[in-house]
């Protein structure tokens, strides 16, 4: 059974999740056709996977026969369990818990396509339409305190299996990660008034130097401060603490904007793998002035190295100025 355990130091949890060992490894070359028989995602196998906890209608679905466009399965492998007390452990100095909470697989379209940038924007509406769908239902579970919704594209970004799927967790307790973004977030906020991400988007609107693209509803930028090369932002332009409050005419300009911004990076940099997710208010936080969700892409091209682990420090080798130059004039 999985388990939380917490660095005595700096208060970071981490999973122990000895089952997650037992993943299949069959992850293959990028551009690789698999055997549709033999993936649990593909149209047809079904029965391969846990009982969905949500489908979409695939009325315009690529695979002849297919009755679905979007599934969301437990995760067979699962990081996090709902069974299993929640009491906190001590020995000594060390705390420890089961490490309860939800962990879903969405599969993102009944055909073998490993891309997410090669679906429509349609089929990529589809999955954010997914993603608020489980959120708002994890939303009405008082023991979750955050969702996390990311995705693993490439061996290099973690993904086992090529079949386009991206995954949920829901957490007892909020990140360390996330934790520091919300306060500084508040802290901004607290000295200026203002939300600290609607003047990221201000400035960069002004300046231009960092945008990739944009439409109506969201900018798509390289961040100020990149951690990583070719790393991509995606903000919406109006104000918003929590994804799943939106309107849903939001997801089509989400999903355009999200198409856009992965096929300029696969065509910039020889299609990376790279990792989303997208971070949003805390479930028990109400709506507010200085958080303001958003998406983040990591694309894969390059390592940490002794410097990065050993300093906390990114060591970023590509200006985002240049690398949203780049993927601004890209041709897709």
């Amino acid at each position: 059974m999985p388990e939380f355990r917490k660095d005595p130091v700096v208060e970071r949890w981490v999973i122990i999740a000895r089952a997650r060992a037992k993943r299949p490894q069959s992850q293959p070359a990028r551009r690789q056709t698999a055997d549709a028989s033999l993936c649990p995602f593909c149209a047809g196998n079904e029965s391969m996977t846990p009982a969905p906890v949500l489908v979409l209608a695939g009325n315009d679905a690529p695979v002849a026969g297919a009755i679905w466009s979007v599934r969301v399965v437990p995760n067979k492998y699962p990081a996090l369990t709902e069974h299993g007390d929640a009491v906190p452990r001590q020995d000594g100095l060390y705390q420890s818990k089961h490490a309860a909470g939800v962990h879903e697989v969405v599969i993102e379209g009944p055909s073998h396509v490993s891309e997410i940038a090669a679906l429509s924007e349609i089929e990529i509406e589809q999955i954010l339409h997914a993603y608020r769908l489980r959120m708002l239902y994890l939303r009405g579970d008082s023991r979750w305190r955050y969702v996390l919704i990311y995705k693993n594209q490439g061996t290099e970004a973690g993904a086992t299996l090529s079949h386009g799927h991206s995954q949920i967790a829901a957490l007892p307790m909020v990140p360390k990660e996330s934790l520091e973004e919300f306060e500084g977030a508040k802290n901004y906020y607290a000295t200026a008034g203002r939300c600290v991400y609607c003047d990221i988007i201000q400035r960069e609107l002004e300046s231009n130097a960092r945008i990739v693209t944009e439409n109506d509803r969201f900018i798509v930028c390289c961040p100020f401060a990149s951690r990583v090369a070719g790393e991509i932002w995606i903000l919406p332009k109006l104000h918003s603490s929590h994804f799943d409050s939106g309107v849903s005419s939001d997801l089509g300009a989400l999903a355009q904007a999200l198409r856009e911004a992965l096929r300029r990076l696969a065509r910039c940099f020889h299609e990376p793998a790279f990792n989303y997710f997208l971070h949003s208010n805390p479930l028990r936080e109400p709506e507010n002035p200085y958080y303001h969700w958003h998406l983040e892409i990591l694309p894969k091209l390059q390592y940490f190295a002794g410097f990065e682990w050993g300093s906390g420090f990114y060591m970023n080798s590509l200006a985002p100025e240049e690398a949203a130059r780049l993927l601004r004039h890209v041709v897709i």
